[in-house]
């Protein structure tokens, strides 16, 4: 059977049909027989919330906990849900007992709270986050390996990289990393933010000590819904957010993390909901043809802006960032009041341009991405030569 096609996926979503929205990659969106089972969930636990919590959660955990993990390729006693990828790393950090003079090995091109939170981690420890410069425009996925590792030394105790990035929204070569890594006697975390549901996952063969993900961006879960996945010699090392029930004498790993007193857990229980809702739906194919119109968007916005692509194509997935010819303060809020299209940009002056393509979008709504963007900057252009010259 064929995948369904954008228009009849988008009517699954419960997305504004008046915005074009081209941010996917932001927050996820949740489609609705997936959201509709989130609140039965919910509706579950509000009927009889002590027998929900106290006799039937454990069993239910499980049983979301052994489908993620067949659908992540790895062991269901090696998994614990959390909140979002950003805790996970929080967690892995933590875990990794850094001493004085340590080094976590990094790139520039991480997403800005985990960077955030390493050097928060660093500082307490007197650590040193080393940030790696990616040498962009890329020409192929191994110049980040050099890179990266070009910052290794004799200090280096942990590798952390991203398996797609946020703000370049790019594919890294994660298991050449972790080879490396390993080679060297060094640990790795992952930060899969955007890889479930974007591209595909075998945690066990990857062999990362720690992989934190979110279930609710590419895989559609809802909001709330995150794991994290550890290799088990390092699981006894690794504390929860929160000192709870699962401290208690007999807990496994996963509970240690998962318990945290009285909390709505009904996002964690939907992840098998949403992993069987893109199953049923061919979402290897939705996804190959979402990465054929995100290339293609691409080259068109390329053209259109006179700029170099960041990487060869090999390194995209569902997403792409595009440099703007000049930085663009307030084009993402110009676009989304004047055109109704809903884009991010990134970098840290909005000098580029951030296009996700998800399972709903059109080549038309790619089409007035196109359109909307050459009217700013046309206008913007104008609004430059109307400037005074400098007396």
């Amino acid at each position: 059977m064929a995948a369904p096609d954008p228009a009849e996926l988008r009517r699954e979503f419960l997305l504004d049909p008046e915005i074009a929205f081209l941010n996917h990659g932001s927050f996820g969106a949740c489609p609705r027989p997936v959201f509709e089972r989130y609140q039965g969930w919910q509706r579950e636990l509000e009927r009889e919330p002590v027998d929900f919590i106290d006799r039937r959660l454990p069993g239910l955990l499980d049983e979301a906990r052994t489908e993620l993990a067949r659908y992540a390729g790895a062991s269901p006693t090696d998994l614990a849900f959390v909140t979002n990828a950003t805790l996970g790393v929080n967690l892995a950090g933590r875990a990794l007992d850094l001493q004085p003079g340590d080094e976590v090995l990094t790139t520039d091109v991480e997403y800005g709270a985990c960077d955030l939170a390493w050097e928060w981690i660093c500082r307490r420890a007197r650590a040193r986050y080393v940030r790696a410069a990616i040498p962009l425009p890329l020409a192929a996925p191994q110049e980040v390996v050099t890179a990266l590792f070009a910052q290794r030394t004799e200090r280096t105790r942990a590798v952390y990289i991203s398996h797609v990035t946020s703000a370049t929204a790019l594919v890294l070569p994660v298991a050449e990393v972790v080879a490396r890594a390993r080679e060297l006697g060094l640990v790795t975390v992952v930060d899969g933010a955007h890889a479930p549901g974007h591209v595909p996952l075998g945690l066990d063969d990857l062999g990362a000590e720690f992989y934190s993900a979110n279930a609710h961006k590419w895989l559609c879960a809802p909001k709330g819904a995150g794991f994290l996945h550890v290799r088990p010699e390092w699981q006894e090392r690794v504390d929860a957010a929160i000192v709870s029930w699962g401290y208690s004498a007999g807990r496994t790993f996963n509970e240690r993390i998962e318990l945290q007193g009285t909390r709505d857990v009904s996002a964690w229980l939907a992840v098998s909901d949403a992993i069987r809702f893109q199953e049923e739906r061919d979402w290897d194919d939705v996804r190959a043809r979402c990465h054929a119109l995100a290339c293609e968007a691409r080259r068109s916005l390329c053209e259109l802006l006179g700029t170099a692509p960041l990487a060869p194509e090999e390194m995209l997935g569902q997403m792409a960032t595009v440099t703007l010819p000049r930085p663009a303060p307030g084009l993402t809020g110009r676009l989304f009041r004047r055109h109704r299209i809903e884009i991010p940009t990134t970098g840290l002056h909005d000098e580029r341009l951030r296009v996700s393509v998800a399972a709903y979008t059109t080549s038309e709504e790619i089409e007035r991405l196109l359109s909307a963007l050459l009217r700013e900057l046309d206008a913007e252009e104008g609004e430059e030569r109307e400037q005074p010259e400098p007396e």
